[in-house]
């Protein structure tokens, strides 16, 4: 008899969560009394609206939510979500056509999920957010990396697309504003990428849930305004956790063909149910209120994200593109490697990572959780106080 693994082959490959592995162990110093700063995570600091709390806490009191409701989500939530996409993007959509997921990462899955098939490839323009390449290995597909340095200010080129494009080119990923590097791509860009796409029949797959957090003159641009003839091969990926502050209160969703959203509907009707109603009736208010407290939120990121990058860019060793959306910086820190740093030297980001938070009691999570190593993130979602002394201490260090 043929010895069989415990764990099966398709989980047994699946990495962790660079990012909450990160926050995680900052989190476990900072219980055991260190004084642990921490730029991993990508949370904001801020408090969840008080008009969105309340309306959950009434939610809760009607016995309406204390039961199972649709799998695609509550009408009213759909109703809410292609409100605010022909408020925010500009085109309508059938609320028919959304899934309410459990959290963006759901919807991330089963977009994937959706549409490949083992075999298929999927260019996965580089840096990339740490759960993108696991989603897509775990339908039996593979990423197909497309890096862009900062040189290029983590920008993929269409010609850079083309090249890497093959016969199993399945679908693309298109995340702007971008975690990790907090890049936005151009509306002539993004328009020039759906171009390409729509002409080889290779479906988008697209992340717009940091849509509301840009700074200077970056530009959000829906891929589906600028070609909405790709609306039968793109899936839009969004929620309420970043704009809103509500990464805990796990509602995200996602759009798409009918055909699409109906086979991802019968997938969460037996992987999850519905979302917990009493989210998704958060969710509504957030959807329909107001962006007022959304922009003093903006407003207190872009603060922190002028003062991490100049703080950064004094970092000698660090190549530090500005960030113009999301709430992160992304410098290279490739001058940094090869040096001593009391008595260590790191030759990977991951090893430069570690010294850091042994050595300076920071938190910062490594390239390679995002692709080629010679990086790092760090998340400006923080209190002024602590960015500037975390950062401080970063520098100290390295300049000794």
């Amino acid at each position: 008899m043929t010895s069989k693994n415990r764990v099966s082959a398709r989980l047994g490959a699946i990495a962790p969560s660079a990012t909450l592995a990160v926050d995680a162990k900052a989190k476990a110093l900072k219980a055991a009394g260190r004084p642990v700063i921490g730029f991993g995570a990508g949370e904001p600091d801020f408090p969840t609206p008080q008009f969105i709390v309340d309306a959950a806490i009434e939610a809760a009191k009607d016995p309406r939510n204390h039961r199972y409701t649709p799998a695609a989500g509550l009408p009213e939530l759909r109703q809410a979500i292609a409100d605010k996409t022909r408020r925010d993007s500009g085109y309508e959509i059938d609320p028919a056509t959304t899934l309410v997921t459990n959290g963006g990462k759901q919807a991330v899955f089963q977009a994937f999920a959706a549409v490949l098939d083992p075999g298929d490839e999927v260019i996965l323009p580089a840096p990339y957010w740490t759960t993108y390449p696991e989603a897509i290995s775990l339908t039996g597909a593979r990423p197909v990396e497309v890096f862009a340095g900062a040189d290029q200010d983590y920008l993929v080129t269409v010609d850079q697309l083309e090249a890497a494009r093959t016969d199993a080119t399945k679908a693309l990923l298109f995340c702007s504003p971008s975690n990790p590097t907090g890049a936005v791509y151009s509306p002539e860009a993004t328009q020039a990428i759906g171009e390409w796409a729509l002409e080889h029949g290779i479906w988008v797959i697209t992340d717009e849930i940091y849509e509301h957090l840009l700074y200077d003159d970056a530009q959000f641009t829906p891929m589906l305004s600028v070609v909405p003839d790709l609306a039968d091969t793109c899936i839009v990926l969004n929620g309420v956790a970043k704009t809103y502050a509500m990464t805990g209160w796990r509602v995200g969703w996602m759009v798409g063909p009918q055909d699409v959203i109906k086979a991802a509907t019968n997938f969460q009707s037996h992987l999850t149910s519905n979302v917990a109603n009493v989210s998704q009736r958060a969710a509504i208010a957030a959807l329909n209120g107001g962006l007022e407290e959304v922009e003093q939120m903006r407003t207190a990121f872009d603060r922190r994200r002028r003062t991490m990058v100049d703080m950064l860019s004094a970092i000698d060793g660090f190549q530090v593109p500005t960030p113009t959306g999301a709430f992160y910086a992304y410098p290279s820190v490739e001058g940094v490697l090869g040096r001593e740093i009391r008595g260590r030297v790191a030759t990977t980001s991951a090893e430069l990572a570690t010294i850091i938070l042994e050595e300076a009691e920071v938190a910062i999570v490594p390239g390679e959780a995002f692709g080629p190593s010679g990086f790092a993130r760090l998340s400006y979602a923080l209190g002024d106080d602590d960015l500037a002394e975390g950062v401080g201490r970063i520098q100290r260090l390295l300049a000794e």
